[in-house]
């Protein structure tokens, strides 16, 4: 116990190792990073902007584009910044304190993402299953619930794994990483991390659990649109959830490619490195891009503004 104390005591910060790049290319690098953190910041702030200014895009599924741009600014403000300091650097200090706020945030707001997409779906699927019906279900009261309860269900899904991590003594302050990701964290702890590796497994869960929903929401939606008729009037229906699939495609597909894979390649490499670039910046840039130039409604309200 002496020395788990000493080891807890001397570990007060982390070293996140990061990418290993040639010094020649560090300024390319930082520039392409930056850049796709502007863009990203600006596609979602005008999406907000956009929604507050139009009472026209006050609906359901504008009102959950929203809340995901507001997570995304979020998202990338949690790991961005700290990314941007480890390229110039080639490493990156962070507190214990502050690595693992940051790994809880990145999982709050990660697994928020999930369940809102899926109330997405499912707004999708009234809105083109049961269209009668979708006015009284899909009201402002619902969407704020639903909204809510994919906070909630964060929050609480990641209760007892932040718990437990809180409890760990580090025996090395090294991450092989560009950000505090739970894997590489607890890899670095020197007491028993069997009880948290259950709650992590269960926490993963959520993953499986909003794409179950998703794959079901779409399902039902796909044989919706098979049973129309004509192509035109197919085409009509498809293009009102065609951005939202792309997304939800895209968003599962990096994490599924970050966490789902055998037992013996649980390690950080590079090229785990490239696929959580993937999820931590390029998903965040392309979806704002995707719900605006994909949107027909969205652009005849910007062709409609007085020049």
């Amino acid at each position: 116990m002496k020395s788990l104390s000493l080891n807890r005591s001397i570990i007060n910060e982390f070293i996140l190792v990061g990418f290993s790049i040639p010094s020649h290319y560090i300024p390319l690098i930082f520039f392409i990073l930056f850049l796709s953190y502007l863009l990203t910041m600006a596609g979602n702030v005008f999406i907000l902007v956009l929604y507050f200014s139009n009472e026209s895009l006050h609906k359901p599924m504008y009102f959950f584009i929203c809340n995901l741009a507001i997570l995304d600014i979020i998202f990338i403000n949690v790991i961005v910044p700290v990314l941007l300091k480890g390229v110039i650097n080639q490493s990156n200090r962070l507190s214990v304190a502050a690595c693992l706020a940051q790994g809880y945030l990145y999982f709050l707001v990660g697994t928020t993402q999930f369940f809102l997409l899926d109330a997405m779906c499912i707004d999708r699927y009234f809105a083109i299953c049961h269209p009668l019906h979708y006015p009284t279900i899909m009201q402002k009261k619902t969407c704020a619930w639903l909204v809510t309860g994919a906070w909630m269900s964060s929050f609480v899904s990641h209760l007892a794994p932040s718990f437990f991590i809180l409890q760990l003594s580090f025996c090395n302050n090294e991450i092989n990483h560009f950000f505090c990701d739970a894997g590489p964290v607890v890899r670095n702890a020197c007491t028993d991390t069997t009880s948290l590796q259950l709650f992590m497994f269960l926490s993963s869960c959520t993953l499986f659990f909003s794409f179950f929903i998703a794959t079901i929401s779409y399902t039902f939606i796909l044989l919706a649109i098979s049973k129309i008729k004509s192509v035109e009037g197919r085409k009509r229906v498809f293009s009102t959830c065609s951005s939202h699939a792309l997304v939800v495609t895209i968003f599962y597909g990096s994490c599924m490619f970050m966490y789902v894979k055998p037992v013996q390649y649980q390690g950080v490499d590079e090229y785990d490195k490239t696929v959580a670039i993937l999820n931590t910046v390029v998903v965040p840039l392309i979806n704002p891009y995707i719900y605006t130039l994909r949107n027909n409604v969205i652009w005849n309200i910007i062709k409609s503004r007085p020049k």
